[in-house]
């Protein structure tokens, strides 16, 4: 491996260029000389940003693995400049040892053959949260697709079929074909393959970093790291390219007719597109750093947010923003839209998550809890606007303090703090019908919290120790109050 000074000089120019400071970089290049010595549209957008990243994560790996190859147990951050000195908080047993330890002490108590039942018919619902009983899923019941050759970042269900959409770092997003019937049974249909290669530079990997369905399941919108918005149909025909973006795209939604897509991308702005025609209907430059997530309101209104800590709510025909809300210190990763379209939640590396209305400036919550920062939200599918209005309405934070926490929405109170994990949360996500919130970490563990107005673990799922570039599916059956028996699958 080798690489010479022009490169780097070169790497630091497009940084320069792609953070907006233009006189600094023709200053940079005229004195360097490296836009002579260098082929310039062979380089990806961002692509200091990810040798550093990668860079980074390789030392980090490196120093916490030791001689005979077992990892060492650290507490401090990772830093780019500041010089690390691991540091370990004691602990008489991790969360994850006493998994473990429970798994090995129960396990012959759990039924071998089938689906296991974890909650018996009879289970008083006020029974404590740490005294029910839960179980290991089996890997007889999970069905894992594979054939993604490196990270995947996401995935997401159709609306309306048994299809599930996958993106990764091998620059393709995958349509799978799930099996009906219980989990577990291997997929026999290969999946479509939607490659995304630049026609002009076909040798560069571009990431698939964002994706989303149409309402009516006819199409899927994809987002990757060279800038490019692609739209195709559900047998994996691309329809549309979408290219106006200047950096890596990380969120893009359809609104609920269908007829508009949204994205946002590091380029600082957001862009409204014609679905049909691929045409820009309007951008929006109203951030001062990158745009990390958008989210339709309605069929004309959305939410953006940023890396400049700022949330903005727009709308289609506007040049000015209908509502900027400032409060965060720190950047705002996330921001989801209530089902009423009347509640905005966002979160942010300040370890803060907020509840906004388009009533106020202020936030009519400001949820304080969490000790690190918050990675994700979701809004429960239950209360006003959603298909469960006689559920309350709640919202749940993952984040890098290894806890979800579930939040009352009407009182603006802790409902829950869920601290099965051992590692941060990256992911979590309701079922349908707001009974099951599945939660994934990076310790390499699913957990599986069923709800009856609580919450309390019902199934967990260990991922194996080797790596596997792929998705799993799995299911569950449960029985509530009432006797009635219900399949919920999740994607993690």
């Amino acid at each position: 491996m080798s690489f010479t000074s022009d490169e780097v000089n070169y790497l630091v120019y497009r940084y320069l260029r792609e953070s907006g400071f233009d006189h600094t970089a023709f200053t940079f290049a005229s004195e360097s000389s490296i836009t002579k010595n260098i082929t310039q549209n062979v380089v990806p957008h961002g692509a200091l940003i990810s040798f550093l990243q990668k860079g980074l994560l390789y030392q980090e790996i490196e120093t916490h693995l030791s001689t005979d190859g077992v990892e060492v147990p650290c507490d401090q951050p990772f830093s780019l400049i500041v010089p690390h000195v691991c540091k370990t908080i004691p602990r008489s047993k991790s969360l994850k040892d006493e998994r473990d330890d429970y798994y090995e002490k129960d396990s012959s108590q759990h039924s071998r053959h089938g689906r296991q039942q974890v909650v018996d018919d009879d289970v008083d619902m006020g029974t404590p949260f740490n005294s029910l009983e839960y179980s290991e899923i089996q890997q007889s019941q999970v069905t894992v697709l594979e054939g993604h050759q490196s990270e995947v970042f996401i995935c997401a269900w159709s609306p309306n079929s048994l299809q599930l959409a996958s993106g990764s770092g091998d620059s393709t997003a995958r349509i799978w074909s799930i099996p009906s019937g219980p989990c577990g049974v291997p997929s026999n249909d290969p999946p479509l393959v939607l490659r995304h290669i630049n026609s002009s530079h076909q040798d560069k990997s571009k990431d698939v970093t964002t994706l989303d369905w149409c309402g009516d399941a006819q199409l899927l919108a994809t987002g990757s790291y060279d800038g490019l918005a692609r739209i195709w149909n559900s047998k994996g025909e691309l329809v549309n390219t979408l290219a106006k973006h200047q950096g890596p795209i990380f969120s893009l939604k359809w609104n609920k007719k269908g007829d508009h897509l949204l994205s946002g991308s590091v380029d600082k702005t957001a862009i409204v597109w014609d679905a049909k025609s691929g045409s820009v209907l309007q951008q929006f430059e109203f951030h001062s750093a990158p745009t990390l997530d958008v989210d339709w309101r309605n069929n004309t209104q959305f939410a953006t947010c940023s890396t400049d800590k700022m949330i903005y709510v727009c709308e289609i025909g506007k040049n000015k923003p209908v509502r900027a809300f400032s409060g965060h210190e720190d950047e705002v990763n996330a921001i989801k839209w209530d089902p009423s379209g009347s509640l905005l939640a966002s979160c942010s590396d300040d370890t803060t998550a907020k509840i906004w209305s388009l009533k106020s400036d202020k936030p009519a919550h400001d949820f304080r809890e969490h000790q690190k920062e918050i990675y994700t939200i979701k809004w429960s599918p239950t209360g006003p606007g959603s298909e469960n209005p006689n559920k309350p309405l709640v919202l749940a934070s993952a984040s890098f303090d290894a806890t979800i926490k579930v939040w009352d929405i009407d009182s603006g109170s802790l409902l829950h703090n869920l601290t099965r994990h051992a590692e941060p949360v990256y992911s979590v996500s309701f079922s349908p019908n707001g009974d099951f919130l599945a939660s994934g970490s990076f310790d390499r563990w699913y957990v599986i919290f069923l709800s009856f107005f609580f919450f309390f673990v019902f199934a967990c799922l260990k991922v194996c120790d080797t790596i596997h570039y792929g998705v799993s599916v799995f299911g569950l059956r449960a029985t509530n109050k009432q006797g009635i028996k219900k399949r919920i699958s999740f994607q993690v």
